[in-house]
């Protein structure tokens, strides 16, 4: 007969593989030793593939990078206590990202709650509403399918994103010697009733809004762009071919491919063509771009979205834009392109590319021309991208050339914060079973390279981390502060310390330690080297650059751009 403790964590591992659970990634923990045994004999059944990690922050990161890249739920364990808080981060994220990530806590029994015992907390609402669902399963409960249904089946609501099951567990914590053979049962079951786990299709977004439009249902021809945030799908470049309309997508939007996407839009929004946009139709979420968010806020431009269910991270009735519910109401607000509109952004957005490519090949190793390196390095062997927060993501956005041959990219843009990307990237390639090139600056490879490390046995990551390395804080030099510091001798240090944060470390003794490899690349040459070899494994790539430099050189490229493009 079977510990209450056991039978519970298998009725709670049976409702996460039939929710579509297939990956669950474990930081070690007593008062979660029951879920962990049952989760050991699934994965001794390939009824689910179990990951373990030794810190709960980037446990819970490798869970949401597995789910972003799946599309599946993916769940993360913890023991009591502190543990629980350290999820929370990737908690924020899966929230405003709408990813499904299932937090599923161990806690003590409901007697010991408020009496002091040890790594006791209120665990129960700890993330707030941060979470579609939450339940708090006591010892007592009966009829567990019946109380995780609910709550599960919020991964998939409208929007998506995280759950919290918080699970009482009571003594004994461990497996009686005649449980291992009902176990070992059940865990045979539920591989024979779901299949074998493992790797996932790559999961690309889609906004779902219905069949994209022919020409013929558009109203009014128009000076129309549609912009592609986050997420937008590759339906926002069909829409944007089928209406001929210019397309400005970011990195992970899934729709920076196809002939009417502009590079380098960014810089062109600063010419006479962006001055001419009369409408703009937004699809996902844009994140990056300050010249954007000036056009959405500008009062002779008309905007709408296309959003045809609620989205976690926008409140209704806080943005200014209509919102659509499908396609073909897009092609109603939009029209078709007005004559010569889009050949001229075209040529524009083809000129701009130029400008900007032939200006970064002349100059030192920089973070756009880097950017430009590993996403044409994706886009040739079929790797996934995954663009680290702050200036990485920029870089792309300014100097990754679209094409059909765009590779798929994954970004934290839900709250946009640097912290558990290694991890993430660790878990989209374990996710997809597709090697991954991350792409990150060197804060925030320092806040995670501890998701580097893997426990003897683990399934390792083919990947590769490739780490502009400008000894700091280097998005800051492009905003006011670096201004500031650049023109007021009294705050240079101010700025320079509590904005740049320089540092010195060994970026290769810290891969060492956790057992990744490391290569230095200093010039486009050696880099160019290092990507074209096949992603093996983990390894990191440091690439060194001069900050102090950054503020010249995007000064540099928008007058590139100016130039290659007087008359748009």
């Amino acid at each position: 007969m079977s510990t209450s403790s056991l039978a519970t964590a298998r009725a709670v591992l049976t409702a996460l593989v039939a929710a579509g659970t297939r990956h669950l990634v474990v930081a070690p923990g007593s008062r979660s030793a029951p879920l962990a045994y049952a989760a050991a004999a699934a994965h001794a059944a390939a009824a689910l593939e179990v990951h373990v990690r030794v810190d709960e922050r980037g446990a819970a990161f490798t869970a949401l990078g597995i789910a972003r890249a799946t599309g599946r739920p993916a769940a993360v364990l913890t023991t009591s206590g502190t543990a629980v808080g350290n999820l929370l981060p990737a908690a924020l994220e899966a929230d405003h990202a709408e990813v499904p990530l299932v937090l599923l806590t161990a806690d003590r029994p409901p007697e010991l709650r408020g009496t002091g015992a040890n790594q006791t907390t209120r665990q129960p609402g700890i993330f707030g509403d941060h979470v579609r669902a939450g339940l708090d399963l006591l010892p007592e409960d009966e009829d567990v399918p019946a109380r995780l249904a609910p709550v599960l089946a919020a991964l998939a609501g409208a929007p998506a994103g995280p759950v919290h099951l918080n699970v009482a567990l009571r003594d004994p914590l461990h497996p009686a010697p005649e449980d291992g053979p009902e176990l070992a049962g059940w865990a045979r079951d539920l591989a024979a009733r779901t299949g074998p786990a493992g790797p996932g299709a790559l999961a690309l977004p889609a906004v779902g809004a219905g069949p994209v439009p022919g020409p013929d249902a558009a109203g009014d021809r128009s000076r129309a762009v549609v912009v592609a945030g986050d997420g937008a799908g590759p339906d926002a470049a069909r829409f944007a071919e089928a209406l001929g309309l210019p397309l400005l997508a970011e990195p992970s939007s899934g729709a920076r491919r196809g002939p009417n996407a502009a590079g380098a839009y960014r810089l062109l929004l600063g010419t006479a063509l962006g001055a001419g946009v009369e409408r703009v139709l937004l699809v996902g979420r844009p994140t990056l771009s300050r010249p954007v968010a000036a056009l959405l806020q500008r009062p002779d431009v008309a905007t709408a979205a296309v959003r045809p269910d609620p989205v976690a991270w926008c409140e209704p009735g806080r943005r200014r834009e209509e919102v659509l519910p499908d396609w073909a109401a897009a092609a109603a607000f939009t029209g078709r392109g007005a004559p010569g509109w889009l050949p001229a952004w075209r040529r524009a957005g083809a000129a701009a590319d130029d400008a900007v490519a032939a200006l970064l090949a002349r100059g030192p190793v920089s973070g756009p021309a880097v950017a430009a390196a590993v996403w044409a390095a994706c886009a040739r062997d079929g790797a996934l991208l995954v663009a680290g927060s702050s200036n990485p993501v920029r870089d792309l956005d300014l100097a990754a050339r679209p094409g059909p041959a765009a590779p798929p990219v994954v970004a934290n843009r839900g709250l946009a914060g640097i912290d558990g990307t290694v991890a993430t990237a660790a878990g989209a390639g374990l996710g997809a079973g597709r090697p991954v090139r991350a792409l990150l600056g060197d804060l925030t490879f320092l806040h995670d390279a501890s998701s580097l490390l893997l426990g003897t046995g683990e399934r390792e990551p083919d990947l590769q981390v490739v780490v502009l390395n400008d000894g700091g804080g280097g998005i800051f030099a492009t905003l006011e502060h670096g201004a500031l510091g650049e023109r007021d001798e009294r705050y240079r240090d101010v700025v320079e310390r509590f904005f740049g944060t320089p540092h010195t470390a060994r970026l290769d003794a810290l891969c060492a330690g956790w057992g990744a490899a490391h290569v230095r690349a200093g010039t486009a040459a050696e880099l160019g080297r290092v990507l074209a070899a096949p992603v093996r494994g983990r390894s990191v790539v440091e690439v060194p650059a001069d900050r102090a430099q950054l503020r010249a050189l995007h000064a540099r490229l928008r007058e590139a751009v100016a130039a290659a493009a007087p008359g748009c």
